[in-house]
């Protein structure tokens, strides 16, 4: 049986605001029907805080830190919390509500998007699993998170290994298309990422930086030898087209669609009004 054709963006490291208006744009022309489902690969440059659509900046975020070490900042268009965009592999995937593999349902479309991360983990010999929240206050938790931090908290359909978040996933459904992208972290400065945010006190910093140690890891922290950038790209472009069953082609922009891109990275995600704006 033929594997359905899907299309790949390998754009590199670019700007938040490009990175942001590339998914947006992605999600509109599948919206409109003039490209098939997307997934893409990307960097960041500068390396770059995102935080949620609904994070309130005031509260959250340091913004003096994320200046001082010289970072960009952008708001993303879907939830969750922030994510510090540096020594990983950002992906997205932009495939319509109603493709018959898609489940109607957030948890259930997110498990089987994040298949294709859990075969490019097995590419690469780590034994990722997904461990769902067991308990009512685990549960609970993933209403009520109590920190700002995108990886310190469970979410459903987690991917872990040896019983550690090694991807965090963001996921919103606009005009009857999934957009859902994330952070598979090939290494990870802890030190960097806990002085983005705002905190009550010292003790309560320490506390969830310990806290977070025991529940996220970065892939070169437990991969037996060092993963490139490079292997990782190929381990999960390899797996989101075994855990999708499809097949993925070069998908290359237009010039009026770079054009497009490049309108809206200026006009909404550069704008103070949308990234400080709740």
């Amino acid at each position: 049986m033929e594997k359905e054709i899907w299309g790949f963006i390998d754009s590199g490291d670019q700007s938040p605001s490009f990175n942001m208006a590339l998914d947006e744009a992605l999600l509109d022309w599948h919206s409109a029907g003039k490209i098939p489902p997307v997934i893409r690969f990307y960097g960041w440059n500068p390396a770059t805080l995102s935080i949620g659509y609904f994070q309130k900046v005031e509260k959250e975020i340091n913004m003096e830190a994320v200046k001082e070490h010289g970072l960009g900042f952008v708001r993303r268009p879907t939830g969750g919390r922030g994510v510090l965009h540096d020594q990983e592999l950002t992906y997205s995937v932009i495939v319509s509500e109603e493709h018959p593999e898609m489940p109607k349902t957030v948890t259930e479309a997110y498990r089987v998007i994040s298949e294709g991360i859990l075969k490019g983990f097995h590419q690469l010999g780590l034994e990722a699993y997904f461990a769902v929240p067991k308990t009512a206050e685990e549960r609970e938790s993933l209403k009520n998170p109590r920190s700002a931090v995108c990886f310190d908290a469970p979410s459903w359909y987690e991917l872990v290994v040896e019983g550690r978040k090694v991807a965090g996933s963001a996921q919103t459904r606009q005009k009857g298309v999934i957009l859902q992208h994330g952070s598979i972290l090939l290494d990870l400065d802890e030190d960097k990422l806990f002085s983005l945010f705002n905190y009550s006190n010292d003790r309560v910093k320490e506390r969830m930086k310990k806290a977070f140690k025991s529940k996220a890891v970065a892939m070169n922290d437990i991969s037996p030898r060092k993963i490139s950038l490079d292997e990782a790209k190929v381990a999960f472009k390899k797996g989101f087209e075994d855990g999708l069953n499809i097949e993925l082609k070069p998908f290359e922009l237009s010039e009026e669609q770079m054009e497009y891109v490049l309108q809206l990275a200026k006009d909404r995600y550069e704008s103070d009004e949308w990234n400080y704006k709740r």
